[in-house]
């Protein structure tokens, strides 16, 4: 007998500000991701046109890793591409042709406060604007307080869910935050989708 699971099903708000998607990895994936992104080298987060001696722990407090595409890790890049592909038709109908950047595994400790306060994902690349931002929870919510992911929905802020293997999805032009983790440590893969230039 034939075994074929269907994909999740995608949730979203009335107003889908932002989208999500429950179970896009299993618990066992999730630590092969979190496994492999350990190896990396880790940095500090950054913002746009900041400097590494700068202080910018008032805006961003993290370490951030940069997963690129490997054998190892192309199953990780397959699913989010599937995932994201099959939120953006049934949601937004951006132009979009896939990544361009390497996958951000970040890292906010509550030892730190780790967080990052209101901004955008909207960056113009050298090849394309980032259109679609991609979030993949890596940590149990019991691992963790605080470090909400919160998306400004009209004039509202609205949490997203903070299931382990969740994909949260939104328009890298829309205001986001991470609140201040204030116990245990908040892990998540960012990768931005990008399409041709707006005009």
């Amino acid at each position: 007998m034939s075994l074929y699971q269907f994909a999740p099903t995608a949730i979203h708000t009335n107003n889908p500000g932002f989208v999500t998607w429950n179970d896009g990895f299993s618990d066992a994936e999730i630590e092969k991701i979190k496994e492999l992104c350990e190896t990396l080298t880790k940095g500090k987060g950054m913002v746009g046109g900041a400097t590494e001696t700068e202080d910018i722990s008032a805006v961003r407090t993290s370490t951030v890793s940069w997963l690129t595409k490997t054998p190892e890790s192309e199953w990780i890049y397959d699913r989010l591409a599937f995932i994201a592909r099959k939120l953006n038709a049934d949601f937004y109908g951006f132009d979009l042709f896939g990544f361009v950047e390497d996958m951000q595994y970040t890292v906010y400790e509550g030892d730190v406060s780790g967080h990052y306060t209101w901004h955008l994902d909207f960056s113009e690349t050298s090849t394309s604007p980032r259109k679609f931002s991609i979030v993949l929870q890596l940590s149990d919510p019991s691992e963790y307080e605080g470090g909400e992911l919160q998306v400004l929905v009209k004039a509202d802020a609205e949490s997203v869910d903070r299931k382990k293997g969740l994909v949260a999805a939104f328009p890298s032009w829309t205001l986001h935050r991470v609140t201040p983790v204030t116990s245990g440590i908040r892990k998540t893969l960012v990768v931005w989708v990008a399409g041709p230039q707006f005009r």
